[in-house]
């Protein structure tokens, strides 16, 4: 299905394929030769998606650009079954393999490979030929690689970055929480999709 959001459709190229079921919603540009197989979601949340010619976007996955962070997928990359990618850099020629998690700000660079499950964190840059093993969580820029039972490590580098970056809201003081700020602008900004219209 595709959809005009906030006055804006989305622009495809002829040689690209999106499954009948897929989804591509508003400021969303798909190059040449592309591939949006059944339950792929593609949304510009009030930012752009940019995908390259030769973008392989398998089932389930989804794409999100957001207001802070538009997302951009380069030339022949792969993104796998249930993949999540919001608000991030993905250099050409890349590999993410079934269920990888690539955050808001982060970068991945080309011909670098995300195995299963791997998280490309919040505002981590992966460079050039990098592997993030089956699992493993890269933090931090330059990115530090982890394993996901170091969960103090891997958060030591997030804590504050997290809800800033992700939702543009300080960490809530102890014994308080952030979730009704963080719900209350969410349902806001989702409640536009009322007026998508199917194009």
């Amino acid at each position: 299905m595709i959809l005009e959001h906030r006055g804006k459709r989305p622009t495809i190229h002829e040689s690209v394929y999106v499954a009948p079921t897929a989804v591509v919603c508003g400021d969303v540009t798909i190059g040449e030769h592309s591939r949006v197989l059944f339950g792929a979601v593609i949304v510009a949340e009030g930012g752009p998606v940019a995908i390259g010619s030769y973008a392989i976007v398998m089932e389930h996955a989804v794409i999100r650009g957001t207001p802070r962070h538009p997302a951009r997928v380069g030339r022949h990359v792969f993104v796998g079954p249930h993949s999540h990618l919001t608000g991030c850099t993905v250099d050409d020629d890349v590999f993410l393999a079934t269920g990888v998690t690539i955050l808001n700000g982060a970068h991945v660079g080309s011909c670098a490979q995300v195995r299963n499950n791997g998280v490309v964190h919040v505002g981590a840059r992966l460079f050039h030929n990098a592997i993030v093993p089956i699992g493993w969580i890269a933090v931090g820029d330059p990115a530090q690689i982890i394993p996901p039972q170091e969960h103090d490590r891997i958060w030591s580098h997030q804590d504050e970055a997290f809800p800033l970056t992700v939702f543009g809201l300080e960490r809530a003081p102890a014994r308080e929480s952030v979730m009704p700020r963080i719900t209350e602008r969410y349902a806001r900004v989702l409640g536009e999709h009322q007026a998508d219209r199917i194009v």
